[in-house]
């Protein structure tokens, strides 16, 4: 009995200690989450849930794109649709990698964190604009000429405007943390946005060549170029509203510390499913589609033209004598048919049978037979003899 005020109070710890860090823990995360994945799971951070959300499901539907193009791979012949499968692989590499990187900034930063933002913001999105740029190049050649460049050569002008931006993004890194010994974190919104002056200069021209596309005579093209022109577009005005709210509107909402990584979270998801809606997912359907047989007559299109409905002798020349022959024995029948015949009881007049018998008279079946010439009479119908 003397043991119950011993347990009593070791319930009462026990309750304390847990309503303690229950106190101190995120509602809706687990007691044994680390402090820098709190975003992941914060009911009362609910952006980190629904950016976590979006992001998840663009990973997972450009793993999916990826997979349909190299299934699809083998079964794919045309010389203008299989030339640019490089750039569509490293566009959706692109894309998988804009989605993975929102997740960079859901997490708490720390040194590590912050240099993969300052590095994989340019590259990635040079990388995208590239693509972009190339398959501009790519639909301008095909509209005016109707032959796609060769997927080396798209391929390689991507590899390099891309290098271009990875130099620029080592460079700053390494004049600002290594040389200067600043914190990987600490750096300006300003200094941030003047390194991606490369990617601006990708987006505008590859806005400006994507206007091009509009202009040729290879109609079916001109589909892709509308789509890239969308993109592009759209693309411009997500930059520049991330830009304006990351420079000045959290500053002046005195909302820099706290919204400054749910914004470019956000740039993140939303350029993301801008390239997947407007071009990838287009460009992958117009490539696995199988192109239409020229040779196969639909016999269902209302559009062919129809057989003329005329007599036999409009659609075949007969020999110009056979018809002055048939002209003639039509006139000797017709001065027989007046003149009379025998009559067969109640069948009336018929002609005799020496008119039928003496005169030649071919069937167009038999000028169809010999070639569309006059077939030679039988010895009996050498002249025309009548009666």
């Amino acid at each position: 009995m003397k043991t119950h005020p011993a347990v009593v109070l070791l319930l009462c710890f026990v309750i304390g200690y847990g309503s303690s860090e229950n106190s101190t823990t995120s509602r809706g995360c687990g007691l044994d989450i680390f402090p820098r994945y709190v975003y992941l799971c914060d009911l009362d951070a609910i952006w980190g849930i629904v950016v976590e959300a979006v992001a998840g499901a663009g990973v997972l539907t450009t793993l999916l794109l990826m997979l349909i193009l190299l299934v699809r791979l083998p079964f794919i012949t045309e010389k203008e649709k299989k030339s640019p499968l490089g750039i569509h692989f490293l566009f959706l590499l692109g894309t998988l990698g804009l989605f993975g990187l929102a997740f960079a900034f859901i997490i708490q930063e720390d040194e590590a964190i912050c240099s993969t933002r300052r590095f994989l913001w340019g590259v990635l999105f040079s990388l995208c604009f590239s693509c972009l740029l190339a398959q501009a190049w790519r639909i301008r050649k095909l509209v005016r000429h109707g032959k796609s460049p060769s997927g080396c050569h798209l391929v390689g002008m991507v590899i390099c405007l891309m290098l271009v931006q990875v130099i620029i993004a080592t460079e700053w890194i390494i004049l600002t943390v290594v040389r200067d010994k600043k914190l990987a974190c600490s750096y300006e919104p300003m200094d941030f946005v003047m390194v991606l002056i490369y990617v601006m200069f990708l987006m505008v021209v590859t806005l400006g060549l994507s206007l091009f596309t509009l202009c040729g005579k290879f109609q079916k093209w001109k589909k892709n170029g509308i789509c890239l022109i969308i993109t592009t577009f759209l693309s411009v005005l997500i930059w520049v509203a991330w830009m304006t709210m990351y420079l000045y509107g959290n500053k002046e909402l005195k909302k820099k510390d706290q919204w400054s990584d749910p914004t470019l979270a956000i740039a993140l998801i939303a350029s993301g499913w801008v390239f997947l809606i407007f071009h990838a997912i287009i460009e992958v359907h117009c490539t696995i589609l199988p192109a239409p047989q020229e040779n196969t007559t639909n016999y269902f299109d209302t559009s062919q033209p129809r057989m003329r409905e005329t007599p036999f002798e409009e659609d075949i020349q007969l020999p110009r004598s056979y018809m002055e022959n048939k002209a003639f024995s039509m006139d000797e029948h017709n001065a027989a048919m007046r003149s009379g015949g025998f009559r067969n009881g109640s069948l009336g007049s018929r002609p005799s049978a020496p008119f039928r018998s003496n005169v030649y008279q071919p069937t167009e079946m038999a000028v169809v037979l010999n070639g569309g010439t006059i077939p030679t009479a039988p010895p009996s119908y050498t002249g025309r003899h009548l009666w």
